[in-house]
């Protein structure tokens, strides 16, 4: 089962935020009970929604898109999180499978 789920106007992906990493940016999949998440590494620590800006920061830079189109959809005080992706969703998801 993929990391991401496609709606009408956006993607949905299930990550796993590292805050505080040595190696921020995108670090690959990693598998999870729900099943894969996309691992993101950033420097900012997990404070005053620092660490979820970065994530959404990051995985905007990876895909190509405009950082205001990331968002923390759920889990925004855990370290797996599901990030909304605005966008057409066929080329978003094009660009996650490249991930």
């Amino acid at each position: 089962m993929p990391f991401w789920r496609a709606t009408h106007d956006a993607v949905s992906v299930a990550v796993k935020v590292q805050p505080k990493s040595r190696r921020p940016g995108v670090q690959g999949r990693v598998p999870a009970l729900e099943g894969e998440r996309l691992r993101i590494g950033v420097t900012e620590a997990a404070e005053d929604g620092r660490a979820n800006r970065a994530a959404c920061a990051t995985l905007a830079a990876a895909l190509h898109v405009p950082t205001g189109d990331v968002t923390v959809l759920l889990g925004a005080t855990s370290r797996e999180k599901t990030l909304r992706v605005a966008g057409d969703p066929a080329s978003i998801i094009e660009r996650l499978a490249a991930l």
